[in-house]
């Protein structure tokens, strides 16, 4: 036997050679010509070695098939094997003194490796026989190379998604530290959005994969504020026409400032990001900015985002006012007090309302 191999992507143990013949002196001549080299199995026809075959496929290196035997021919055990998708991975050798050329034109296209004619010459069929188990186990290592290769490139790929997202998020957090906020308030503008594109018909058509990349785009919304400064975005009380104007600006500044990340355009979410971000105080009237769209000018995604920022901040106390009640919160909205929204909109975020509400129970915030 081998020694143990170092092979860095270990296989499954595969060195089994199994004989399938019902003439005990033909078994006896294979095993002695292949024992240095393998561990061997016999069977005495092709019944009960298409059983021993398919308990455990993955423990034979290869298979020496006579063709006739009783109870089940080889060319029978061929058909099988060929059912089970066995013989792509799996050589067999028919090792038979039946050389017709019919039975070897039916092996050859059932995917036999190779036909042997008995009498057997030792050094031929040894040589025959192991170059081609060498050549099956190399594919099976070069295979598992590269899935490993694969899984690893698969895994890095998963940690920088990962770190990415997280970047994006402390950047988004940090402007609103800057602001005089916690950081909730980008999480659950991120969470109401995932909620409604999933629970409601108005994520109908985008992949799990989009409401994902829409969601975090969400907590960039606000990303422009960075631009704003201090003594307005952080100003107790009711802004000024002019101080206001400046504030409205915070949609294009973060329009901008995210058309400047290079590595951030590399990202799925940049698209949706930048279009959030500029559009977010749009409303469905018109009347909304910075470009004054209306309707379905406005993507869906943006309208969501805008409709959660109304919600979050009328729920929350901030600097220049205290959090209402549930309830004047919805009739604000309803009411059309924070700009006019979309009636599909309205319907789908009404209709999930209080499941939303946990998210501003005392403590979650």
């Amino acid at each position: 036997m081998a020694a143990a191999s170092s092979d860095p992507f270990p296989l499954p143990a595969q060195n089994t050679l199994l004989i399938v013949d019902d003439d005990e002196i033909n078994c006896i001549v294979l095993e002695n010509l292949f024992e240095p080299y393998y561990e061997t199995q016999t069977a005495e026809n092709g019944r009960e070695g298409l059983s021993r075959i398919l308990a455990d496929p993955e423990r034979y290196c290869a298979i020496l098939l006579d063709v006739i035997m009783p109870e089940m021919d080889g060319l029978e055990v061929l058909h099988r094997l060929a059912a089970e998708r066995l013989l792509s991975r799996l050589p067999v050798f028919l090792i038979t003194a039946e050389t017709s050329d019919s039975v070897m034109e039916e092996a050859y296209r059932l995917g036999v490796m190779d036909v042997i004619g008995k009498p057997i010459i030792p050094y031929v069929v040894l040589r025959r026989v192991q170059s081609v188990i060498e050549l099956f186990q190399a594919r099976r290592r070069l295979s598992s190379v590269v899935i490993a290769q694969q899984s690893e490139l698969y895994e890095r790929a998963r940690k920088i998604a990962e770190l990415s997202t997280g970047m994006i998020e402390a950047l988004a957090a940090a402007i609103e530290f800057r602001s005089g906020e916690s950081g909730g308030h980008v999480r659950r503008i991120r969470d109401i959005t995932h909620f409604l594109l999933t629970r409601t018909e108005l994520g109908e058509g985008l992949s799990g994969e989009t409401i994902d990349q829409i969601s975090l785009a969400a907590v960039m919304h606000d990303v422009g504020k960075i631009a704003i400064p201090d003594a307005i975005l952080n100003k107790p009380g009711k802004l000024t026409a002019e101080e206001f104007e400046i504030m409205k600006t915070h949609t294009t500044q973060g329009a901008l400032l995210l058309e400047k990340i290079p590595q951030l355009r590399e990202n799925e979410a940049y698209l949706y990001a930048r279009d959030i971000a500029l559009h977010h105080h749009e409303r469905w009237d018109g009347r909304g900015y910075p470009e004054g769209l209306a309707g379905d000018s406005i993507s869906i995604w943006a309208q969501i985002v805008s409709l959660a920022d109304v919600y979050d901040a009328l729920s929350c106390k901030r600097i220049y006012k205290d959090a209402f009640p549930r309830e004047t919160v919805l009739q604000m909205i309803r009411d059309g007090q924070c700009g006019v929204f979309n009636p599909r909109l309205l319907d789908c975020f009404f209709a999930v309302e209080e499941e939303l509400s946990a998210l501003y129970r005392p403590g979650l915030e």
